[in-house]
């Protein structure tokens, strides 16, 4: 079955101006799916868009379904940056006969990108489509790590069985799900009242990694080290305070501002570890004035500037472009090791295997902050590093 399978073609006057686009705009850099489906070809595109139609299992927020082509009409708009883009947009994966039937469709479509060294683009739809982006990394058969950024735990709190088909359930199937390749699962900008407590138990049960919406109001840029350890990451609209985006079901009046949306993007892209990334219940039955649209459009544009200024700095090679900075652990037991990179200044911090692990690797390389290093210099041993090794125990 060809990629071409699920698709439908773009219109491209639906969401062209009639004068047509200026020679720098994304729409004049950008190749569609109009007629003839394109050749894909890493040579050829770094980045797909893909659109997908279905909005059957977004609770509340009915309609999400039209986001993907309400954000065309802002997004081509937007001029390219310093960057020469490869983009293509491979129009819209319509809605299966089942919610089953589009989950297959674009876990198909992903896996196949990735195969390809193509970074997708999601435009949903509800997030419950996180469940098929991730389901995509199955046949790479790699261990996963997840980013979500959304303002509650989408974990069904009933027992539901139907868990699979609704978008604040899907984390159950993620977690759930048969062999498990999910190496980490980290949550940014989770609001505490919108949160059950017996949820955030779990969370740290199973030593993941979530962060209150207050760790990052003040300083946004802490969020980066968790982003950077992110192989696919999930973003939903409605972490976003309604008075900078509107349009969702499930909007809420605290959030992130638009422009820590837009750095959050730009930090994905700058991830060289990341392979797809979807941005998921975007509603235009709520959108005043486009405003959210736009905003959608400029966080993927901070995505794309992101993409390509990638340090490339990540597995640690060649070795002699990283400092090494060894810090004593306080009962005398050993030391911690980080890595820093000349190249863009960012840290690691090497966390053992356990014994018999591991037959090829010393060390998990996990990506922290500098405050990390010095928490270790003063003998204090960071969360990070504990967590991340309890996880490699089990």
């Amino acid at each position: 079955m060809s990629l071409s399978d699920f698709f439908s073609p773009l219109v491209l006057e639906k969401f062209m101006p009639k004068q047509g686009f200026y020679t720098s705009q994304l729409g004049m850099k950008t190749s569609f799916y109009t007629e003839k489906f394109p050749e894909l070809n890493e040579k050829l595109y770094d980045i797909a868009i893909v659109g997908v139609k279905d909005d059957r299992a977004a609770v509340n927020n009915s309609g999400c379904s039209l986001g993907p082509d309400y954000f065309r009409e802002q997004f081509y708009l937007l001029h390219e940056g310093a960057f020469n883009c490869r983009i293509v947009d491979l129009g819209n994966i319509t809605a299966g006969a089942s919610i089953s039937d589009t989950y297959i469709a674009l876990k198909m479509v992903v896996s196949d990108l990735i195969r390809l060294d193509i970074v997708p683009v999601i435009i949903g739809g509800g997030q419950d489509l996180t469940y098929a982006q991730y389901m995509a990394y199955e046949a790479l058969e790699q261990k996963v790590d997840l980013v979500v950024v959304d303002n509650k735990f989408d974990l069904d709190e009933d027992g539901n069985d139907n868990i699979a088909t609704r978008s604040d359930a899907y984390l159950n199937r993620i977690f759930m799900h048969q062999p498990n390749y999910l190496f980490n699962f980290s949550n940014i900008g989770y609001q505490t009242y919108l949160v059950n407590q017996d949820s955030l138990k779990v969370m740290n049960k199973l030593y993941f990694d979530v962060h209150r919406l207050g760790e990052f109001l003040n300083d946004v840029s802490s969020a980066e080290p968790v982003i950077r350890n992110a192989n696919m990451m999930s973003f939903d609209l409605s972490s976003i305070r309604s008075s900078d985006s509107s349009a969702n079901g499930n909007a809420c009046p605290n959030g992130f501002y638009g422009e820590q949306a837009c750095k959050i993007a730009h930090y994905a892209g700058l991830n060289d570890k990341l392979s797809s990334i979807g941005f998921y219940e975007f509603n235009p039955a709520f959108d005043q004035s486009s405003q959210s649209a736009m905003l959608l459009a400029q966080m993927v544009w901070y995505f794309v500037d992101g993409y390509y200024n990638r340090k490339k700095d990540f597995p640690l090679n060649p070795k002699s472009q990283y400092l090494i900075y060894r810090a004593s652990i306080s009962d005398g037991s050993g030391e911690m090791l980080f890595v820093k990179s000349k190249k863009s200044d960012r840290w690691w911090m090497q966390v053992p295997y356990p014994s018999g692990v591991s037959k090829n690797e010393r060390y998990h390389l996990v990506p922290c902050r500098y405050e990390d290093y010095t928490m270790a210099v003063n003998g204090e041993m960071p969360d990070l590093w504990w967590r991340t090794y309890q996880k490699l125990l089990s």
